[in-house]
Order: C-alpha cells, then sequence, then structure tokens
C-alpha cells in the first residue's frame, strides 16, 4: 500500500452518519484517530478503511446500515467528481463519468463492462492490496444504482448483485436493489439491465458539465502525468490476473500505446514487462496466502496460474518454499 495516497471523506458523510444517530467523534474515536479527521478530512487509505470498518462497528446491521446512507446521502452535499455523474446526460454517460473520475477520488475502481443485455461494474482497489470493508464495498454499489434512480427518477432495479464477503441482512439488500443478492463471489459486482443505460437523467444539466468536466478532466490528466508507466501497468495486471495470463499487447492496449512504445517506456525505467509480471504475481500470492480464507488452488488461479504445479514452482523461486510452508510460518495455521 502507498502510505502516501490522500482520500477526502465527503462531508455528506460526516452528515448521513449524524442524521442516522451515529456521532461523528464516536466513529473518529473507534476508529482511533484524532477527531480533527471530522474538519479536516483528508485521510490515508489505511484510516479511510478504519473509518468505514468504525461505522460498520457501530451499525446494527451492515445492509441497513448500506441502505440508510446511501439514501439518506443528499444530492446538496455531493462532491464535484459526483456533481459531474448526477448531471450528465444519461445513465450511460453517468456511470462512465464515475469510472473515469473515479481515479481522482480513490480507492475505489470501477471497471464497466457491456454485453448483450447486461452492463456489469466491478469494484476493485487503488494502490492497495486490501480489500474495502463491508459497508464500503456494499455502499459503492448501491450509490451506483442510487445515481440511476435519482438521475432517471425512475424506480431502477439491478438484475444481479454480488458481493465476496457477508453483507448483513439479504432481505433487505435484495429488496433494496430489487434482485437477487450473491455472497461468496469472486468479486464485488453489479449487473444492470443495459437498457436503463439508455435513460436520459431529469438532472442532466450541460452548463454544469461544461464547467466541471474541464476543470476535472486536467486534474486526472495531472495525476496521471504523475504516475509513472511502471505503476500503472502493475495496476492494470493486479486487475487482470484472476484465471489468465494477462499480455503486453492487452495492457498496452489499455494505456492506449503500442506494445513497442511499453516496452520502451518500461525500459527507460529500468524494468521490463515480464519482470513487473512476475513481481505482481509474487506481491499478490504473498497477499492471498496472507488470508486463510482461501485455499492453494484458489490462490494459484487468481494470479494466473492454471496449473497449481506451476505455481508451486514460481512461489519456491521467489521464497525458497513451498506456499503452504510459507503460510503456516507466517499464520501459524494450515489449510
Amino acid at each position: 500500500m502507498k502510505s502516501h495516497t490522500r482520500i477526502k471523506i465527503p462531508a455528506g458523510f460526516w452528515a448521513g452518519i449524524h442524521q442516522l444517530g451515529i456521532v461523528p467523534h464516536d466513529v473518529a474515536r473507534k476508529a482511533r484517530l484524532p477527531l480533527t479527521i471530522i474538519t479536516d478530512p483528508v485521510v490515508t487509505t489505511a484510516q479511510y478503511f478504519a473509518i468505514w470498518q468504525a461505522y460498520s462497528d457501530l451499525i446494527d446491521d451492515i445492509a441497513k446500515g448500506i441502505i440508510k446512507l446511501t439514501t439518506i446521502f443528499e444530492t446538496a452535499h455531493y462532491p464535484p467528481t459526483v456533481l459531474a455523474t448526477y448531471h450528465a446526460r444519461d445513465y450511460r454517460d453517468a456511470l462512465n463519468r464515475m469510472a473515469r473520475y473515479k481515479q481522482l477520488c480513490p480507492p475505489e475502481s470501477l471497471r464497466i463492462t457491456e454485453e448483450g443485455e447486461h452492463c456489469t461494474i466491478e469494484l476493485d482497489w487503488l494502490h492497495t492490496e486490501q480489500a474495502g470493508p463491508p459497508p464500503l464495498v456494499g455502499i459503492t454499489l448501491a450509490f451506483l444504482l442510487e445515481l440511476g434512480r435519482r438521475g432517471t427518477g425512475q424506480p431502477l432495479k439491478a438484475r444481479l448483485v454480488e458481493f465476496s464477503h457477508p453483507m448483513g441482512d439479504l432481505q433487505a439488500l435484495e429488496a433494496y436493489f430489487g434482485c437477487r443478492i450473491r455472497i461468496g463471489a469472486d468479486c464485488n459486482r453489479l449487473t444492470l439491465h443495459r437498457g436503463d443505460l439508455d435513460r436520459p437523467f431529469v438532472s442532466y444539466n450541460a452548463e454544469l458539465l461544461e464547467v466541471l468536466t474541464p476543470v476535472l478532466d486536467q486534474s486526472l490528466d495531472e495525476q496521471q502525468r504523475c504516475r509513472t508507466i511502471t505503476e500503472m501497468v502493475k495496476w492494470i495486471l493486479k486487475r487482470s490476473l484472476t484465471g489468465g495470463r494477462p499480455d503486453i499487447q492487452t495492457v498496452a492496449s489499455e494505456l492506449g500505446m503500442s506494445d513497442r512504445t511499453l516496452q520502451r517506456r518500461l525500459t527507460d525505467e529500468g524494468t521490463s514487462f515480464k519482470h513487473l509480471l512476475t513481481q505482481v504475481r509474487h506481491e499478490q500470492a504473498r497477499a492471498y496466502l496472507a488470508d486463510p480464507s482461501l485455499d492453494i488452488k484458489e490462490v494459484a488461479f487468481l494470479i494466473g496460474y492454471e496449473d497449481q504445479n506451476s505455481f508451486y514452482r514460481a512461489f519456491r523461486i521467489w521464497e525458497g518454499d513451498t506456499p503452504s510452508n510459507w503460510r503456516t510460518e507466517h499464520l501459524g495455521t494450515t489449510r
């Protein structure tokens, strides 16, 4: 994790939890953070997760906490990055803007895929190997649907919602999303009806977008220029490892350049695509093995090895030991 990553907590969060009867200072104390974060709400990723975990600990049920905070969050408190989505032309435009401008306010990252009659939005994390607390996961996906409902003025329903961890009262969540909720999935994902993406937003404001869009795009461009190619490649690889081995052509395409240009840029930074792929696999293997809920075969799959024996051989080269022995040594537990 990059400790220098800075995240600004929106004022609407503190106003929302106050409306739910939770004292903001209690959240700060529970998170073991200075009370000044309420008036100076810029935190690190670890602190941001700690705040959401504290909120989780202070509510009766995660699901109800997700629904209440999502629905009570007033549009007047939306930060500029969210205002640019709420006032978009239609639901598709709003979601694409959300995915783009999320890069300005990590740690959440969204991957949108349209195929057939479905639109899937997968939640991932920027600059951290740690997954966000369940309430943050749930609220992030719930807000994407809430955005569509508020923008279109229609009671939209999702097609399917998948969570990797328990989220409390499933019936309450299914009633809110209007669809089946699946727990224990390999990722956190919201699936929408693709036809809903064409629905126009009654909140569309062209004049406001003309002001917001250039400013946000400039901020994003400046931020991306500050990141090295090595960092961006590693981030893409971490999102693309599961069940396969991403190639340099695919990664280069996501970065908007040719594979030869990408390799040259990496060489200029003293590395190579092959080295970064190995490094990312190694880092992710250690992170996944530190989670006792994952078995070795699943860890192999998650870092792109279809053959478990190949993973064992690679891990021996990295650590000089088997994955099982490494886990036992570092966790004091076996699976």
